[in-house]
């Protein structure tokens, strides 16, 4: 599993490393990047990594308060390092290709309308970079998409890099604060547009991802809720999403209800007994490159005996979830459609 921890959040543990990893869907992304450019996106830019400062544009000065931290955009960055994919691909998604030096950590195959783009960008670390690293890019933004961005034991604090004159961002989920639901992600959308001058590109990019969750949240309306269990990862103790991940909101626009979202936290360990207590009717299966395929883990939990008598092992009910689509970012749209056909594949022509 990754550490999504955040000061506010318990820190996890490891698993071990993936072997296979399932693609994105192409079809939702393109039919995103062709809305983006008929808004005025135009194709992003592959020039390379900006010069120098981005020119000044008409609305700023911004201010931006972030999980506690305010800070001021006199212009917009130029020099941008995404720690994580979710912020690589909501960046690219909002054109701004020109403006990113580095990225890392990729956990997913990149969705396919932003594979070249995506490519084109350093890669830092396969994990997160060490705070040298990060500097050797020169940014003038560091936006990360988990807690462990900014880890503190790490030498990465957000203050560490306020120090070194290098502004941050951190993706709201981590924040740590209450509960996130789709309404951060629009927002968080909507705060690069803003952060980035590109305002117009965030609405046009919001208004498609309520139309698509507004229509799978449609098809499967009065249908009956399905008790749904969220498996990251774990075999001693299962690994899974609480109360406060994006992930509950989810399976709840896709008519599911999540039988952990009284855990007060975004991701935190729960025991089997639990998960035998709760008798989940379905399983989605978070499927990211560093703690096994979704393949094995639906083979695991089929060999489990004291599982054997859970609906969702014995009818084999499994939803497989890229974890970047069950994050805030541009793929929460594909999260609820897919879950909404996993949970209830009848509303579905």
């Amino acid at each position: 599993m990754h550490d999504r921890s955040t000061p506010r959040i318990r820190p996890v543990r490891p698993v071990r490393p993936a072997r296979s990893r399932r693609a994105g869907r192409s079809a939702a992304a393109l039919a995103l990047a062709t809305l983006l450019a008929a808004a005025g996106c135009g194709a992003p830019t592959r020039s390379g990594p900006a010069p120098g400062a981005a020119p000044a544009a008409g609305g700023f000065p911004v201010t931006v308060r972030n999980c506690g931290v305010t800070t001021t955009y006199d212009r917009p960055p130029a020099r941008v390092v995404t720690v994580h994919q979710h912020p690589a691909e909501l960046l690219l998604s909002l054109g701004l290709r020109d403006r990113m030096v580095g990225t890392a950590f990729p956990d997913s195959p990149v969705l396919p309308a932003l594979r070249e783009d995506y490519a084109s960008i350093p890669v830092l670390a396969a994990k997160e970079p060490s705070f040298e690293r990060i500097l050797e890019a020169d940014p003038d933004l560091v936006y990360g998409g988990y807690g462990s961005a900014f880890a503190e034991n790490e030498g990465r604090s957000r203050k560490a890099f306020t120090d070194a004159g290098i502004r941050t961002h951190l993706n709201r989920e981590y924040c740590g604060e209450r509960r996130v639901t789709m309404a951060d992600t629009y927002e968080e959308v909507r705060t690069l547009g803003r952060i980035f001058g590109v305002r117009e590109r965030a609405e046009a990019l919001v208004a498609e991802l309520e139309r698509r969750v507004a229509g799978a949240a449609a098809a499967v309306a009065g249908t009956p809720e399905v008790p749904v269990f969220v498996y990251d990862s774990g075999d001693k103790a299962p690994f899974t999403a609480g109360g406060r991940s994006l992930g509950t909101e989810l399976i709840r626009l896709a008519g599911g209800r999540n039988v952990f979202a009284d855990l007060d936290t975004v991701f935190g360990d729960v025991s089997w007994e639990q998960v035998v207590e709760r008798r989940p009717e379905a399983i989605a299966v978070y499927d990211y490159g560093d703690a096994g395929s979704a393949e094995e883990k639906e083979r695991f939990l089929l060999a489990q005996p004291a599982l054997a008598d859970v609906p969702a092992v014995k009818n084999r009910r499994f939803v497989v979830l890229p974890l970047t689509s069950a994050l805030v970012g541009v793929r929460s749209a594909d999260a609820v459609e897919d879950l909404a056909r996993g949970l209830h594949p009848g509303s579905h022509r």
